[in-house]
């Protein structure tokens, strides 16, 4: 059948236990580059089909707000994310293990990866648990300049340090056939060393102001031992921000120049802070507009949602706070030793929608995406999110004065969710551990 949405929502077997676990500027400055602040979403539905691309379906738009799923394909192994580049009928696949596999416009899995970096390809993924291939994002130009970027996790090659790196590299797509990368074309972008085998995070998205965001989770372990959230200076446990089409003299990408600490006083990488393990955000590609499932420690899972505006230098508190409760004031102090940090509210930013693993059954919230597809207009504005343990759906809306209201929806779901991510057109798709591929779809 042929798939009438191009958006991709999916899960994997990440090990995500909670305690294993833009400011926009003017896009003009960003030479001929769009972006609607999402990754893979950049140009018109309606823009020509170009270099290989493959047409994106149309779609009878369906009225309602009762949601099911459609097993749409199935991959090996665990996918952690799907997308698809801008005005492209294509669904590209995540699989954890270091490949990247691509559905086509008629939901068949093509037999050869669009990438394998895995080790059974003696790639350079390390993957299980929370290890592995993690982000992939479409440069916003990807239909001229082919290139994207990926997020994965690595053994270390410097000896005598931490044991692994979190590094973005980026590819470009064969020249001979638009279904397969070239491997040859890698180019490191970051490396970050790390300590633990967990926190990874690893979602890399374009803004609409054509630069790469990147969240890092806080080097694992539990409780934060190295303080790295809230260390300016440290790159774990942060939201990035980088220029990639910019690069500075002796370096991959460039510092936008209001990045908050571009001046000094931090990494000049650093977009926010105060993050333990962002698994899963995204933009509101209709108004730019954040959305963070920051995974929790031992008591609550939080959903951070930051308007456009009011996202540059963010601090979300961890590991002082675990959503909005002090860890020095906690039961467990939030597996904390040693010192804790004080319970000190200034310049923190705390979560509207919080949910608890006693009460709630939740243990690792997997951040979603606002639905901004063509199919089902009843769904418009609505922010859609899970939890990887308790496998539910929710939902969240904005009011007028700014705040989120959030439901737990009735209904038996797919277990095990890792992702829910839209394409290029915004329609939603979910995955789960055992590979499933699910259209979110709606109905009277």
């Amino acid at each position: 059948m042929k798939r009438t949405a191009v958006v991709s929502l999916w899960v994997a077997a990440v090990g995500l236990s909670a305690a294993s676990c833009g400011n926009k500027k003017p896009a003009a400055n960003k030479d001929a580059k769009q972006s609607d602040g999402g990754s893979g979403s950049s140009a018109p539905i309606d823009a020509p089909v170009v270099d290989g691309q493959t047409p994106v379906a149309a779609c009878t738009a369906v009225h309602g707000t009762t949601i099911s799923y459609r097993q749409i394909g199935q991959v090996t192994g665990s996918a952690v994310l799907a997308t698809s580049p801008p005005n492209d009928g294509r669904l590209f696949v995540i699989e954890q293990a270091g490949r990247i596999r691509v559905l086509d416009a008629n939901d068949n899995l093509l037999p050869t990866p669009f990438l394998d970096i895995s080790a059974n390809n003696n790639g350079p993924v390390v993957a299980g648990g929370e290890q592995g291939l993690l982000g992939l994002a479409f440069d916003p130009a990807y239909a001229t300049n082919h290139t994207f970027y990926v997020d994965y996790t690595a053994d270390n090659p410097v000896s005598g340090g931490d044991p692994y790196v979190d590094v973005v590299f980026q590819y470009k797509t064969s020249a001979s056939d638009p279904n397969v990368a070239d491997p040859t074309s890698a180019k490191q972008i970051l490396s970050i060393a790390d300590y633990a085998t967990n926190h990874n995070a690893g979602m890399i998205e374009f803004g609409s102001d054509g630069d790469l965001y990147i969240t890092t989770g806080d080097g694992g372990a539990a409780g934060d031992p190295r303080r790295n959230a809230q260390n300016p200076s440290a790159l774990l446990g942060k939201m990035l921000r980088l220029d990639v089409d910019h690069p500075a003299a002796g370096s991959a990408y460039g510092i936008p120049a209001d990045n908050p600490f571009a001046a000094g006083g931090g990494a000049p990488e650093v977009y926010m802070l105060g993050l333990r393990n962002p698994w899963r955000w995204s933009f509101d590609r209709g108004n730019g507009d954040m959305w963070i499932g920051d995974v929790g420690q031992d008591v609550t899972e939080e959903l951070d949602y930051l308007p456009a505006g009011h996202q540059l230098g963010t601090n979300l508190g961890w590991s002082a706070y675990e959503a909005n409760a002090c860890c020095a004031t906690q039961g467990g102090a939030c597996d904390q030793t040693g010192s804790q940090q004080a319970c000190d509210t200034t310049a923190k930013f705390f979560p509207q929608v919080v949910r608890s693993h006693a009460g709630d059954g939740w243990n690792a919230i997997i951040g979603g995406q606002v639905y901004r597809g063509p199919c089902y207009p009843d769904l418009t504005g609505i922010y859609f999110f899970t939890d990887n343990g308790h496998h539910g759906l929710s939902e969240a809306t904005v009011g007028s004065d700014g705040g989120v209201t959030a439901t737990d929806l009735p209904g038996t779901w797919p277990s095990s969710p890792a992702s829910l991510h839209a394409d290029a057109r915004g329609e939603l798709y979910l995955t789960t551990t055992t590979g499933a591929v699910y259209h979110l779809e709606a109905g009277p």
